[in-house]
């Protein structure tokens, strides 16, 4: 899907360091002969807070502007289960419980984005790493060892369109405090 001219599409997201995206990413192509699919790169994986969807680019200062001003705790993510939605055939990586700290950094997000009079999602926040799409099974075991990320920023990300699918760009990063 390829955005309007003039227009970027966007999201907030915790990203990853190299090693956590490489830990990630290796996690992804074990489970790929399982499950099928294509396998999401390293270098894409992440963990979206607010999907913001096509904006005009001309708003990314005022964008930037309200993610300056969300004022959220460092928090961990240990990753130790993957799931499937069968509806989008995603497999993806999550943990047992969201990290209050992350739901308030989520909450911040959607509550600046919609005072600014832009569309949040209104469903329940699921922290979800996406791995695999169109994947045509579930994983066999639910249970994966812990990869532990300590999230300590998050980024305003472009999801651009390239050869054979999308390359996500952190625009801009932000540091969550001690």
């Amino acid at each position: 899907m390829k955005s309007a001219p003039g227009t970027a599409r966007l999201f907030f997201a915790a990203w990853p360091a190299p090693e956590i995206q490489q830990a990630l990413g290796k996690l992804a192509l074990e489970l790929q002969p399982h499950c099928g699919g294509r396998a999401i790169a390293a270098r894409n994986i992440h963990l979206t807070l607010v999907f913001l969807g096509d904006v005009e680019r001309a708003s990314l200062p005022h964008i930037e502007s309200l993610a300056r001003a969300v004022a959220a705790p460092r928090f961990a993510l240990d990753v130790d289960r993957v799931q499937y939605w069968r509806h989008n055939r995603i497999v993806w990586a999550g943990v047992a419980q969201c990290p209050p700290a992350a739901a308030a950094l989520v909450g911040q997000l959607e509550a600046a984005v919609a005072e600014a009079g832009m569309r949040v999602e209104r469903r329940p926040y699921v922290p979800h790493i996406t791995l695999l799409r169109d994947a045509r099974h579930a994983p066999a075991d639910a249970s994966v060892p812990t990869i532990a990320w300590p999230v300590d920023r998050y980024a305003l990300v472009e999801s651009a369109p390239r050869d054979r699918g999308r390359i996500y760009e952190p625009l801009r990063e932000w540091p969550l405090t001690a």
